[in-house]
């Protein structure tokens, strides 16, 4: 009997029903053209008409739409953007740094971590934050909290840099998730010198093209610099010249153009 899309669709290879296919074994190899094409046949006629996808809840909540935003920065106040050519100089020094980092990569990755040096799994957001700013940051604690001076620099409360031999074993997901977490951190907290550190040699391990995702995330990283930069009250604020790299990085090198900071009209570099 022939099917509903037999009925509406001729068969392409139409196969004669002949003589002992009723016998015939799928497991063996065909010994003719036809008897491939007949085995296909009972092959297809063995599928169910409707299959239902098992789909993991879990590997949806990950967001699936990109929205990459086209919004400007906040201006620099007149005094706190850079010149032109700090800019450009920023740029070919961190183009350097890409291209060491490329080199070197397997040999650093191949390095033995220290047996303090626990990194934490892909999801795992708070672990990342503790491994990147350090229980003192993360628990905003002090330093002045501590009875005792501690002897020896103790990376589980101030951070682990980010270590060549670190980053180095990061791939590319990694890179991206990790750049998205500390991201979203920095939205809802102040700049702080570790978070400079780590957004830099994240950044510097960012390949290009960039993906969708990374695109919306670093001029995000850029908007939020901005906005941080345009509240400082003096140009001898500390953390003015960090912001002003990330967002040099990310409009100039990453070609997000329309984020960059203008030359002032005072003549001057």
């Amino acid at each position: 009997m022939k099917s509903d899309v037999e009925e509406l669709m001729p068969r392409l290879l139409p196969v004669e029903f002949v003589a002992g296919a009723e016998d015939l074994e799928l497991n063996g190899p065909p010994r003719n053209p036809r008897e491939y094409l007949r085995q296909v046949q009972l092959e297809a006629s063995l599928c169910p008409e409707v299959v239902v996808a098992q789909i993991d809840p879990k590997k949806l909540k990950k967001k699936q739409t990109i929205n990459a935003s086209v919004a400007g920065c906040h201006a620099a106040p007149v005094g706190f953007s850079p010149s032109l050519n700090w800019q450009q100089h920023q740029v070919s020094t961190f183009s350097d740094v890409r291209q060491s980092i490329t080199k070197n990569r397997n040999h650093w990755s191949c390095h033995t971590l220290d047996d303090n040096v626990l990194m934490p799994k892909l999801t795992d957001e708070e672990g990342w934050k503790r491994f990147c700013f350090g229980e003192t940051v993360y628990l905003g604690t002090s330093h002045t909290d501590d009875a005792e001076p501690v002897p020896a620099l103790d990376y589980s409360k101030v951070g682990f840099p980010p270590f060549l031999s670190i980053v180095s074993r990061l791939n590319q997901s990694t890179v991206l998730m990790v750049l998205e977490i500390l991201i979203c951190w920095f939205e809802e907290n102040d700049f702080v010198p570790q978070l400079g550190r780590w957004l830099y040699a994240l950044l510097a391990c960012l390949e290009k093209p960039l993906l969708p995702e990374a695109h919306s995330c670093i001029r995000q990283l850029a908007r939020r610099s901005a906005q941080l930069r345009s509240s400082l009250e003096s140009q001898e604020d500390e953390k003015l010249p960090a912001l002003n790299l990330l967002i040099c990085l990310v409009a100039r090198y990453f070609e997000q153009n329309d984020l960059a900071d203008q030359p002032e009209s005072t003549g001057e570099d």
